[in-house]
């Protein structure tokens, strides 16, 4: 179902099943699929040392940081950042991650890195292929399950017109434009962590991938058991220090787990379920155990406590529906 402006002003566009939506951190699961793949080949392994492979990254203290540390936000430089200027730049984009410090020992804690991390696994999804990571992700993962036009990190001119801006709350109770992503520049990045655009209905269709154990449409992408190594709890119910809570970190999504809160996946769903959120907007998510795959995605982004809120009522809402 599709409600609402994708924009208002000038040049409205009601929203409709092929609006590109903003997915924020979402894409930090869009751009995991392109690890799992490679790992899954023999490029790397997930335990690898990133210094391995990216030399320079070894800087500053970083040499013995894993690609498994990065992905489930244990790497140390949660606040790092990579300058706009270096973003659509591949040698002054790995120039810039190489140079990160490290604000705590590595492993020593969980704590969410909004877009450092991504930063640094999009340096090495380009240092294994020889290739633009949004390049590798649309004609080595998109494209071959048939979402290359569904799900897009870097949007070119040709998708524009199909792109919903994004809106904030203003002061007196109205919306007002957030300027910052509705750039071009911002849209070209295509930001690992947080930059991506998608319909609702392609991450629905990247999460039902999951749930097959790889497939979609009859093309196999990954394997089941990389899926399963991958959709695993590997932080444990350590708290991640930014969230408050216990994260459950798989390999990109996370897990609901047992514990009596999660970020965006309510009380009610199964311990299995796993997805990712998008700040102040949105969260996708799949069951294992119901084989229901879900998206909820908005171009108003609203402060906590009344996103997470809204997100829990949302998630138990379509679990409470599962019989």
């Amino acid at each position: 179902k599709h409600f609402g402006q994708a924009r208002t002003g000038a040049q409205p566009m009601a929203a409709g099943p092929g609006t590109l939506w903003l997915l924020y951190s979402n894409t930090k699961v869009v751009l995991a699929t392109a690890l799992w793949k490679l790992a899954e080949q023999g490029a790397f392994r997930f335990t690898d040392r990133v210094s391995a492979h990216v030399p320079e990254f070894a800087r500053h203290g970083k040499r013995d940081i894993t690609v498994l540390q990065v992905i489930t936000h244990q790497g140390g430089f949660p606040n790092a950042v990579l300058p706009s200027a270096a973003w659509g730049d591949q040698a002054r984009m790995r120039e810039g991650v190489c140079d990160f410090t490290l604000e705590w020992t590595p492993g020593s804690k969980v704590a969410y890195h909004g877009l450092s991390a991504h930063w640094v696994l999009a340096t090495l999804i380009e240092a294994l292929t020889g290739r633009d990571f949004r390049e590798y992700l649309r004609e080595a993962i998109l494209a071959p399950i048939g979402l290359a036009g569904e799900i897009v990190v870097g949007l070119t001119p040709a998708d524009d017109a199909r792109v919903s801006d994004m809106h904030e709350p203003d002061p007196q109770g109205g919306m007002r434009a957030l300027a910052e992503n509705n750039t071009e520049t911002w849209r070209r990045a295509g930001v690992p962590g947080g930059g991506g655009y998608g319909t609702a209905r392609g991450m629905v269709a990247l999460y039902q991938m999951m749930l097959a154990g790889g497939t979609l449409g009859g093309v196999r992408l990954l394997s089941p058991r990389m899926l399963a190594y991958a959709i695993r709890n590997h932080t444990g119910d350590r708290v991640d220090e930014f969230m408050g809570m216990p994260m459950h970190r798989g390999l990109g999504p996370h897990l609901r787990g047992h514990t009596a809160t999660i970020r965006g996946l309510g009380a009610i769903a199964s311990p299995n379920a796993f997805g990712h959120g998008g700040v102040g907007t949105s969260y996708c998510w799949a069951d294992p155990d119901s084989g229901v795959s879900f998206a909820y995605i908005t171009n108003n982004r609203v402060p906590d406590p009344w996103h997470t809120e809204r997100l829990d009522t949302v998630a138990n809402l379509v679990n409470a529906a599962i019989v």
